[in-house]
């Protein structure tokens, strides 16, 4: 299997982690010798409920006895999508009145650019340096790292990026400007959080050149800061919300949300103005309806103030500078990021699972499951500590 894994399948770097998986249950993943890891990733951000959770598993099978895919997008009333969709737009804020449904994250920013351009008649879209947003052409437009992005230009023009937590650069936000889209909290950029104000202050300037905000909740959504979403946290109420990672409970799925009078653009002139075979798949809404029910109605989001205590106090070392982010996604920041390197190898190699950011080289990312437990957590970064002192 490891040598059809580097033979056959293509790679996003040359040094994969290549721990060959051969299950994962509750917190833990197994690899093909039956060792045990502790998983502080969840897949990134993805599976909030652990691996194998038995309420989304119960509903995966449940509607693999109904139907699957049994036509494109929009057409067919299906149980699963309407439910989610239903109970998703009921606990949002009362501008968001309906949620369009996509196959990932990425997909769910590509609409939501689309529907901002549409709607404002402009054609700017603002991001922030540093960002991450995905990596299809209309993602990668609005990416904050140019290193990124110059062996695929030309991209869509019109896109330009502001300084997270500048408030210097609000005046770059014009009549010009169709949108601003931020993550919540920056995420690749080392787990930033939004500061004095930021995200409404940002908001106030959108609504006064006639702009809209898109906040991308693809990584804070669904419980991983200890709210549902991590908006809630900074008093702000966006005008499109992106979503997807943790949203299907381990299933591919994305989603993005505006008011009704928004996302009306799409039907007409041109109608079908944003389409996809398999958004709102039946299985994956499933899933995706059973984890939003199971953050909904646990003790999951009221537990995380206490886990996130419980890593600052048990992960405090020379080596560790600093502790950024909220809740459970955290990044402890090292003092290059060839310590950060070894300390993760490290780690693997004691049966805990980190893994890097994507820009902030010297972090490493702590996003375990909402369900960890605090023996988990302490047990965890006991062996940080440890490691950190052999290194």
């Amino acid at each position: 299997m490891r040598e059809n894994f580097y033979k056959y399948l293509a790679k996003t770097n040359s040094n994969p982690l290549g721990i060959e998986i051969k299950y994962a249950k509750g917190n833990y993943l197994y690899n093909n010798k039956n060792k045990k890891y502790l998983d502080f990733i969840a897949g990134v951000s993805v599976c909030n409920l652990g691996h194998g959770h038995p309420k989304v598993i119960n509903a995966i099978e449940k509607q693999l006895k109904k139907h699957l895919h049994v036509m494109v997008y929009g057409e067919f009333i299906q149980e699963t999508p309407t439910l989610l969709a239903k109970e998703l737009i009921n606990i949002l804020p009362k501008n968001q009145e309906v949620l369009y449904l996509t196959n990932s994250g990425t997909e769910s920013v590509e609409g939501a650019i689309k529907l901002a351009k549409r709607a404002t008649k402009r054609y700017e879209i603002i991001s922030a340096k540093g960002s991450y947003h995905g990596s299809t052409q209309g993602s990668l437009s609005i990416l904050g790292i140019e290193s990124q992005k110059k062996g695929y230009r030309p991209l869509i023009p019109f896109s330009k990026v502001i300084e997270y937590n500048n408030e210097n650069d609000l005046k770059k936000i014009t009549e010009k400007t169709a949108a601003v889209i931020l993550e919540t909290i920056q995420g690749g950029a080392g787990f930033i959080l939004p500061k004095d104000n930021y995200l409404r202050k940002v908001k106030s300037r959108c609504g006064k050149v006639g702009a809209l905000l898109i906040l991308d909740e693809i990584q804070t959504g669904f419980g991983r800061t200890g709210k549902f979403f991590g908006f809630e946290l900074f008093n702000v109420t966006p005008d499109i919300i992106v979503l997807g990672k943790a949203m299907g409970g381990g299933l591919p799925i994305g989603g993005f949300t505006s008011s009704k009078e928004l996302m009306r653009k799409f039907e007409s002139n041109p109608m079908l103005g944003h389409i996809t075979t398999f958004g709102g798949n039946p299985l994956t809404a499933a899933a995706g309806l059973a984890t939003l029910r199971e953050i909904l109605n646990s003790d999951l989001i009221s537990e995380i103030s206490e886990k996130e205590k419980i890593f600052r106090k048990n992960l405090i070392h020379p080596k560790i500078l600093k502790i950024e982010g909220t809740g459970l996604m955290l990044a402890p920041i090292l003092k290059n990021k060839e310590t950060a390197s070894k300390l993760i190898y490290k780690c693997i190699d004691k049966g805990l699972l980190l893994f890097w950011l994507l820009w902030e080289k010297k972090a490493i990312r702590i996003s375990p499951p909402l369900t960890i437990s605090k023996s988990e957590i302490v047990k965890g970064c006991k062996i940080i500590c440890e490691s950190l002192d052999e290194i």
